[in-house]
């Protein structure tokens, strides 16, 4: 199925949505970058009306300087869906995204009827730290988010000024957030997430190792988690059989 790809005005921001498929509504929140495409989430449209939007700052989404803290990107999703008139969503989110999804669940969790966090951001376990990819070449940085780079790189599209100037857009927004991100006050709250919830991570993940997951499973006691034997930090785009799993956890 083909996404459509529209501009929403949230609170004075032009944001662009992706979205496709019938049924109840699937929130994807995505990472620090979204130049790989979103092929991966087509699965999901066969049960759920799925909406990826791109954050405020990232993309070709509208500036909003002001967005530097987690709490400014959950109320601006809480924004979006009173806008689109929606009472509760599957909420996903990858990476900085999945932080996102924890956070906005904890604190709207009526809102939330089924979360899957897939390799969340937001913790540094000492030994198991996110690299710092701004002392990263761009192969290097390829080899740290996949364990199949050559894959992911022919996903990519040949490289345009325009292109390039989102990718440094992406970089510097996500730098504005890092030091929020890995503010761990946002973990006081966590034990309020109390609907179904999925903690999915690839188990050769190099930029969220999944030496984290088990700190998540004890903020979130209830979580359920799938590990992906053989998968990097691009799960999702790497193995189309996760994505069907996120999709069985959604409609089981």
């Amino acid at each position: 199925m083909t996404f459509q790809r529209e501009t929403l005005t949230v609170n004075n921001i032009p944001i662009t949505l992706f979205s496709a498929g019938d049924g109840p509504p699937l929130l994807f929140l995505h990472g620090a970058g979204t130049s790989h495409g979103i092929e991966f989430a087509e699965p999901w449209t066969k049960t759920h009306r799925v909406l990826i939007p791109r954050h405020p700052n990232w993309s070709t989404s509208g500036a909003a300087p002001w967005m530097t803290m987690i709490h400014d990107y959950v109320m601006h999703y809480l924004e979006f869906i009173d806008q689109l008139g929606l009472q509760q969503v599957d909420l996903a989110g990858v990476s900085m995204g999945g932080r996102m999804a924890a956070q906005f669940t904890a604190e709207h969790r009526r809102r939330v009827r089924k979360l899957v966090l897939i390799a969340p951001a937001g913790l540094n376990i000492p030994g198991y730290e996110v690299p710092n990819f701004s002392r990263m070449t761009p192969e290097q940085i390829l080899d740290a988010l996949t364990t199949k780079p050559v894959l992911i790189a022919s996903r990519l599209p040949v490289p345009t000024a325009e292109w390039l100037a989102e990718r440094d857009r992406e970089a510097t927004s996500f730098g504005g957030v890092i030091p929020d991100l890995f503010d761990r006050r946002f973990t006081r709250w966590l034990h309020r997430i109390n609907v179904p919830s999925l903690l999915v991570w690839g188990e050769q993940d190099r930029t969220t190792p999944i030496q984290q997951a088990p700190e998540w499973r004890k903020l979130i006691p209830s979580i359920q988690f799938l590990p992906i034997p053989g998968a990097g930090h691009l799960a999702l785009e790497e193995d189309p059989a996760v994505a069907e799993q996120i999709g069985s956890f959604l409609n089981g």
